[in-house]
């Protein structure tokens, strides 16, 4: 019995036969979707067909299932590109080239959200500075634990990661955050951490950090301008909440 070709044949690198052809109508399906987006942009068309348009760079492949399904395994286009790289081998059809083109698109996304408050006082671009963070941060599936580095007219001089940690926890330490700033000759700081359980509500824990950084930062003459925990489409800001 001849083999039967298809998703499930391992030949090709995302379980594709290497010379499946696509099927009748496929080019014109892509032609057609091209054009109404060129037509109308991002609100002409569904998450699961932009996301359709990212996977057109890779030959051969039938992207209208295979990006049903892992819109339909994360959530949203946005979630698809902030997947994690073994839960996207997980689909069938996902292989080397898929996953790095989504984490291509999740890179230059972030690069644009960063070129937004590159270079400008951070507290008078503050929507631009949330997006960024949001982006950023929004869905790993850890705590992150960021500080931004600012210069006199709180530009911005670094972004670091200062510790990785758990689903509800990451180590911080008030002294080494406070010994960079003073390598990097910056007077103020903008804490930034995640809640993967995608509520902000600050913890007691994360309120006394808060504190021991703002003593240690203050008796050097560094200003803690904030610090703001992002959720999944929610944030909180320690400074509008009155915990600064």
């Amino acid at each position: 019995m001849p083999k039967r070709r298809g998703m499930a044949d391992a030949g090709g690198l995302f379980g594709l036969a290497p010379e499946a052809a696509p099927a009748p109508g496929h080019l014109g399906h892509r032609e057609r979707l091209r054009a109404r987006f060129l037509a109308g942009g991002a609100e002409a068309v569904a998450d699961y067909e932009l996301l359709e348009l990212l996977l057109f760079a890779i030959p051969r492949l039938d992207t209208k299932p295979l990006a049903k399904a892992l819109i339909a395994r994360f959530g949203s286009f946005a979630g698809v590109l902030a997947a994690p790289n073994e839960e996207l081998a997980a689909i069938p059809g996902v292989g080397e080239a898929v996953i790095a083109t989504l984490k291509v698109a999740q890179a230059a996304a972030l690069k644009l959200a960063a070129a937004e408050v590159a270079d400008r006082p951070l507290l008078n671009a503050w929507d631009k500075l949330m997006a960024y963070l949001q982006a950023a941060l929004a869905r790993e599936k850890v705590e992150h634990f960021r500080v931004l580095y600012l210069d006199s007219k709180n530009r911005l001089k670094a972004d670091e990661t200062q510790a990785r940690g758990t689903v509800n926890h990451a180590p911080v330490y008030p002294r080494e955050v406070v010994k960079r700033a003073l390598d990097l000759q910056a007077t103020a700081l903008i804490l930034v951490h995640n809640h993967p359980s995608g509520d902000p509500a600050p913890s007691r824990a994360d309120i006394e950090m808060t504190r021991e950084i703002q003593r240690a930062a203050s008796a050097l003459g560094i200003a803690l301008h904030d610090h703001v925990i992002v959720g999944n489409g929610r944030w909180l800001s320690f400074r509008q909440q009155g915990l600064l």
